[in-house]
């Protein structure tokens, strides 16, 4: 989903030292953060105080859990500017969509405050007389790993499903914006009871000292794929349950019976917001062959535009890592033979800022076309009919998302039923309706990383078959009376009355 580092990673920036993580303000280049590195004694102590929550923490009724996190709802919204301006510092995220991104922060909390109290278990059909139900139960300690791209959004829906579900968590975000997480846990574990969340700031050496600790039982991420690859190694040793949401390379299908202007502005708004650090970003456009011209011209349109807007519309890339990344990307298909229709190199200036970029005549063996650019690309291959476009979206070693554009409902019909993805887009990159759960597949991870089916991530499933248990019978008799089984009364070989004859 992201291009975090994994785990065996040095950190982002050459300014940060062994206790303290530097971000620069990808705007300036300015120092943006400071945040001191927890220390491994720090770590374990984080696992500690999660477990020694646990117990108490799950034996609270879901109605108490969910007024409590509705509590820590309402006091992000007390901070919600603070939260979006270190947001924008950090990562260069345009304030608008800072502070967007933590609204849906809150307002998934609100959402998990009310569903987790509803979180309920199946009646079975089994015998007469008998009754069968299942219960969830919470998992335990769970490890919250979160991106930086929308930092408050993304961390707020694992939290809060987590918690809401009676479990407890130790949480650590990404080192690109650790002082968005450290205010974010500090203002929700206000409300919550000691040891409940537990965040722990640091890099990718506390990761590893994570994975290192016994006693965790989930492992929740959304991040890249060669992080959640870890994760999944380290859970053979440890057992725990993992949850991951990792990269993408969403494709977008363009039919020919569709208008190219309008076209054009989906696939600029999938391909360009939040300079293309989204997870379900357009990666790759296949376009119908019909079209293709006419798109193309109003593709690369609506990508000067974006290039000419404000930082506060277009902002930089996270930092240069990323940016070095992006660019190779580029360059790479260029070399190979793509041709740029505007954008793709570095703008002169400071910070990490990088254009809308088009790319045409791109092949099928171009990074741009095979891996996670995560930045604001949009690589250009003219298919000859819609069999050969959804086709090539299909054959990705990725899993997470695609868009078709198409007026046709048959064609809606069938890439719901073909492409090899959680979600489905028809005639919208964004969008979606509040709740809904989509499930990655391949390298993009694996488990419901949102929504209402998130909340049985969370849970263990207990199934319960319960009967009446045959009552005891008992005579009263005077003292020194000799007690007769009602079974065997009328028998004069009562000496010789087995076990299995006593009730």
């Amino acid at each position: 989903m992201t291009l975090d580092a994994p785990t065996t990673s040095a950190p982002s920036s050459d300014e940060s030292s062994a206790d303290t993580i530097t971000v620069l303000d990808p705007v300036t280049g300015a120092v943006a953060s400071e945040t001191r590195r927890s220390t491994a004694d720090e770590v374990r102590d984080a696992v500690a105080r999660a477990r020694a929550a646990a117990t108490g923490w799950a034996r609270t009724a879901p109605g108490e859990r969910g007024a409590i996190l509705r509590a820590a709802a309402e006091r992000l919204r007390d901070h919600a500017e603070d939260l979006a301006a270190m947001n924008t510092r950090e990562t260069g995220k345009v304030p608008g969509d800072a502070l967007g991104g933590v609204e849906a922060g809150i307002n998934t909390l609100v959402q998990y405050a009310e569903l987790g109290p509803l979180h309920r278990g199946e009646a079975l059909r089994g015998n007469h007389g008998a009754a069968d139900f299942a219960v969830p139960h919470p998992r335990g300690v769970v490890l919250a790993l979160t991106p930086w791209n929308d930092p408050v959004a993304v961390a707020c829906g694992i939290l809060g499903a987590a918690i809401v579900a009676g479990n407890t968590v130790v949480h650590k975000g990404s080192e690109r914006s650790p002082g968005t997480i450290a205010l974010l846990n500090r203002l929700l574990a206000a409300e919550l009871p000691e040891g409940v969340l537990v965040g722990v700031d640091g890099d990718a050496t506390t990761g590893e000292q994570l994975l290192a600790e016994d006693g965790i039982a989930v492992y929740a991420h959304v991040g890249s794929t060669a992080t959640g690859d870890r994760l999944a190694e380290a859970a053979l040793r440890t057992r725990a349950h993992v949850i991951r949401e990792n990269g993408g390379n969403d494709a977008a299908v363009v039919d020919a019976d569709v208008d190219p202007v309008w076209a054009a502005d989906q696939v600029a708004l999938g391909s360009f917001a939040n300079t293309g650090q989204i997870c379900t970003s357009v990666e790759r456009v296949y376009v119908h062959r019909d079209i293709a011209e006419e798109f193309t011209a109003a593709l690369v349109s609506a990508a000067e535009r974006k290039t000419a807007s404000a930082a506060v519309d277009f902002g930089p890339l996270v930092d240069e890592r990323l940016r070095a990344t992006v660019q190779q990307h580029v360059d790479q298909a260029v070399a190979s033979g793509a041709r740029v229709l505007t954008g793709g190199s570095v703008p002169e200036g400071a910070g990490t800022f990088y254009p809308a970029t088009v790319l045409a005549d791109c092949t099928d063996d171009m990074l741009v076309l095979t891996e996670e650019t995560f930045g604001p690309i949009a690589p250009l291959r003219i298919v000859e009919d819609l069999e050969e476009g959804l086709r090539l979206a299909a054959e990705d070693r990725y899993g997470l998302a695609a868009t078709v554009l198409t007026g046709d409902t048959a064609t809606a019909l069938r890439a719901a039923a073909e492409l090899p993805v959680g979600t489905v887009k028809i005639n919208a990159v964004f969008g979606g309706a509040p709740g809904g759960s989509a499930e990655p597949r391949g390298a993009s991870g694996s488990g419901f990383g949102y929504g209402p089916h998130l909340l049985d991530e969370m849970t263990t499933t207990t199934v319960v078959h319960l009967e009446a248990a045959p009552r005891r019978t008992t005579t009263t008799a005077p003292a020194g009376a000799t007690t007769v089984d009602p079974a065997t009364a009328g028998s004069h070989d009562t000496d010789t009355a087995t076990a299995e004859d006593v009730r």
